[in-house]
């Protein structure tokens, strides 16, 4: 169960819609609905979801469009398309359109609910990587926060955990300071922020330093990266 995950059901079709948000409500996620893909395209720049409902066939906008405009603009959050369209080929064109997955209409809520869960299980770094895992060579224990430094058992606050989780659960991956942003404080980044992201990053740092090196390297421009085989 993945109570109090944010998911955006975008679904022109009212008869569908409500019945997503009823049975979704019903399983304990905050859900968020548009008509069309104006309306969600609005949405989406104002909220951050853990994962999207996108139905292809929506007027204004169309759902392989916004895929497309969010992907370019480097949005992460999973997509999962609500397609009528059976065609093979034409399930795979919306795989590459950057959509996680696709389900075809009609669908069976439980499959439905089944494929939301694994997606949402693979994306939430508390899942990929638990409650005590190794950032570079150093002990992390997420319920206790701390981090153990060059033998010394080092307190973290709640932020720097959920920042450690993050990095720890994409390793090798640019993370821009809006993706980062999005996924651990739950906003959008409207441009202040970006000095919020970096004095956390800096305070965290000095917490990691044991004199070998930064653990979250900066990538000049871009964000951040967490680089196992240049760890400790």
């Amino acid at each position: 169960m993945q109570q109090g995950k944010k998911i955006f059901v975008v679904e022109d079709e009212p008869k569908i819609r409500q019945g997503l948000e009823d049975f979704l409500q019903f399983h304990e996620f905050d859900v968020t609905c548009a008509v069309d893909g104006l309306e969600a395209e609005r949405i989406v720049s104002d909220k951050s979801f853990d994962l999207i409902l996108l139905d292809l066939m929506l007027p204004k906008i169309s759902g392989e469009q916004l895929c497309v405009k969010w992907r370019q603009g480097g949005l992460n959050t999973p997509i999962i398309m609500l397609t009528a369209k059976g065609l093979e080929h034409e399930r795979i064109a919306g795989l590459n359109l950057g959509a996680d997955d696709y389900i075809t209409k009609p669908f069976s809520l439980e499959e439905l609910l089944a494929r939301i869960n694994a997606i949402l299980r693979r994306t939430d770094p508390s899942k990929a990587v638990g409650q005590v895992f190794e950032f570079g060579s150093m002990p992390v224990d997420i319920a206790a926060l701390n981090i153990t430094v060059a033998g010394k058992v080092v307190a973290i606050s709640t932020r720097e955990a959920d920042i450690i989780q993050f990095f720890a659960a994409n390793p090798a991956r640019v993370i821009s300071r809006e993706e980062l942003y999005s996924q651990v404080w739950g906003e959008s980044m409207d441009g202040i922020e970006t000095r919020t992201v970096d004095v956390h990053i800096a305070k965290l740092r000095n917490k990691l330093d044991d004199g070998s090196g930064d653990v979250i390297k900066t990538v000049r421009g871009v964000g951040y990266i967490y680089e196992l085989e240049n760890t400790k």
